[in-house]
């Protein structure tokens, strides 16, 4: 990365992490790779989930070689929604863009899902969809499951919730109810703000360090406690677009 620093963020990356110590010095370089042309200035937030191996020292190395890089520690391994949710509280930039640290997602992309904020059918989150997924038949299988399941109970057409590649205006994601498991819902609780949300095609990458953090087992009864909270939360969530105000006299 580069070493000038932004004093005004545009965009900020948040990133959260636990124990991905070989993959982040590759993320860095593909970051910069990614952004450093679109001439826009912004920050990357290392969110530090309670790291156990040699992440922690990694991360301050590359911090310290460029300032625009920022690292959030959590004080305990607390789970991916409440490492976004850190995220999201030290984000200074106007959009933000989140990704995960396995090298998976492909920083390459994350110009195309900006460009659909700006674009003639202007979005407020860009959503990315994982095509040719890089993971064993059992992962992809139940993910097509849980996505089906989640739609199907929430009424939504979200086709990839499982992604973590995406932008979003920054003052949506300040607002949103937070819970533990909230970032299997992000899209579905941004349309609940009236968030006008799309989707895009992105690359999907096999791991190449590292252990995967979720799997069926760890995951699925939570995942429906969550789903059942949300459907709830749904139908009683209060649209804060219902009012405004018409003092006479005042623009």
């Amino acid at each position: 990365m580069a070493s000038a620093p932004a004093a005004v963020p545009e965009l900020s990356l948040v990133v959260p992490i636990y124990d991905e110590e070989e993959n982040l010095p590759i993320l860095a370089r593909e970051i910069a790779a990614a952004l450093d042309p679109l001439g826009r200035p912004y920050e990357v937030l290392l969110v530090d989930d309670g790291s156990t191996d040699g992440g922690p020292a990694v991360m301050a190395e590359i911090a310290r070689r460029d300032p625009r890089v920022r690292i959030v520690r959590l004080r305990r391994n607390s789970g991916q929604s409440a490492a976004l949710v850190a995220g999201f509280r030290f984000a200074r930039g106007q959009v933000v863009v989140t990704l995960d640290a396995d090298l998976q997602n492909d920083p390459a992309d994350i110009p195309r899902l900006l460009a659909g904020l700006d674009g003639s059918e202007a979005a407020d989150v860009v959503c990315g969809v994982r095509t040719h997924r890089r993971d064993s038949f059992l992962r992809r299988l139940s993910s097509r499951i849980a996505n089906g399941v989640r739609n199907r109970m929430t009424g939504e057409r979200i086709t990839d919730v499982g992604c973590t590649l995406r932008v979003a205006r920054a003052e949506l994601l300040r607002e949103l109810p937070v819970f533990s498991g909230m970032h299997r819902f992000l899209p579905t609780l941004l349309k609940m703000q009236g968030a006008v949300v799309t989707e895009i095609p992105v690359n999907h990458r096999p791991r190449l360090h590292g252990q995967a953090k979720y799997g069926i087992g760890n995951r699925l009864f939570r995942a429906l406690v969550d789903l059942f909270a949300v459907r709830w939360l749904r139908s009683r969530w209060i649209d804060r677009r219902l009012a405004e105000e018409t003092t006479p006299g005042r623009p």
